[in-house]
């Protein structure tokens, strides 16, 4: 068996590991003796293993010598006992021992069995490898690892979605079936657009309020299209896109979904992602506003003339791929056919 630092485990060490995992010793030190995994002391059980526990552990912990000590719990699993595995490397020690145990402690977790052991403690103080250092230890493991600023405020956006009350106060103010209440002044303004009184919508969220308000209205030509894109901001756009395409004059309405990407925080991109489709829901199928294309962008910059034409009409591939005639089987292929092409077949019948 090859290991990283060339020490095993003595044959008197595999033997008492044996010993060991049938329940006959409480603990066991080992430590590192002309290059091999030698036995520095063990007990038997005298009460609980908490009982047990400092007065066995503590008394063999030396200020400038690391070792390992192996801890039997009372407790079993399919393999048997459970141990807890402490590698003890005082800071005092010299580096060469520290670099030495540190390469060699998964040499001795696979001889004694990786299935017995139950928590690896490691502890540079005495205060470490403690009963109590331990039961702070397994506080920790229990414990929900701390959240990011992020994950923090994802948190909090999930308990303001379940609190959230989506209410309808009259038939006019709100529209119940979104995430947030759309205000009044921004169904009329979709009305307008809808009747083309207006060319152009923009709506946002009302953070505070968790309502979808109006942004503005202004009369906005082609031209103007990516100066209304906020580069801090999300926002939704409703646009009336007046333009000629194959010899007809035509007016329709693009849904634009603007996010500058990270500028925004978490919450922000979050609730105009998730308002969305709710939000078009209810533009096409209450105010029956048909919506021909939906975009999403992260600049305004994106916005030319070329990029509005081509996402409303996606050019279509004037020649299909010729298909390839696969090949026949090899050998004889029999007598050859010969097929006129259509230019073959008009001059032939000129």
């Amino acid at each position: 068996m090859s290991h990283q630092t060339g020490i095993q485990a003595s044959g008197n060490v595999k033997d008492v590991f044996v010993g060991a995992r049938n329940g006959k010793y409480r603990l066991l030190k080992i430590v590192i003796d002309n290059e091999q995994l030698v036995l520095g002391s063990s007990r038997r059980p005298v009460g609980s293993w908490e009982k047990d526990y400092d007065s066995f552990v503590l008394p063999l912990l030396e200020d400038k010598q690391p070792c390992y000590i192996l801890y039997r719990l009372d407790s079993q699993n399919a393999q048997g006992y459970e141990w807890i595995f402490i590698a003890w490397s005082p800071d005092h020690s010299p580096v060469r021992q520290k670099m030495l145990y540190a390469a060699t402690r998964a040499t001795l977790k696979k001889e004694f069995g990786g299935g017995h052991i139950k928590d690896e403690v490691f502890g540079t103080v005495e205060d470490d490898v403690s009963l109590n250092g331990y039961k702070k230890y397994l506080i920790s493991q229990a414990a929900p690892a701390p959240l990011t600023a992020a994950e923090e405020e994802l948190r909090q956006i999930k308990i303001n979605e379940v609190q959230t009350d989506v209410g309808v106060d009259t038939k006019h103010q709100t529209l119940q079936g979104v995430a947030f209440p759309i205000a009044k002044e921004a169904i009329h303004a979709l009305e307008k657009l809808k009747n083309k009184q207006l060319n152009y919508v923009q709506l946002q969220i009302d953070m505070k309020n968790e309502t979808i308000v109006l942004a503005n209205t202004l009369h906005t030509e082609l031209k103007d299209l990516p100066k209304r894109i906020p580069k801090d901001a999300a926002r939704y756009h409703f646009f009336l896109y007046k333009h000629a395409h194959e010899g007809d004059y035509l007016e329709s309405i693009v849904f634009i979904y603007s996010m500058p990407g990270y500028t925004c925080s978490i919450r922000e991109r979050m609730l105009y992602s998730s308002c969305k489709s709710p939000l078009l829901e209810i533009v096409e199928r209450q105010l029956w506003m048909p919506i021909i294309r939906k975009i999403e962008i992260d600049n305004g910059d994106e916005l030319t003339a070329d990029f509005l034409y081509e996402e409303v009409h996606p050019k279509q591939h004037a020649h299909k791929q010729s298909f390839a005639k696969p090949k026949g089987p090899a050998g004889k292929r029999g007598i050859r056919r010969l097929i006129r092409g259509p230019a073959e077949a008009e001059t032939s019948s000129d």
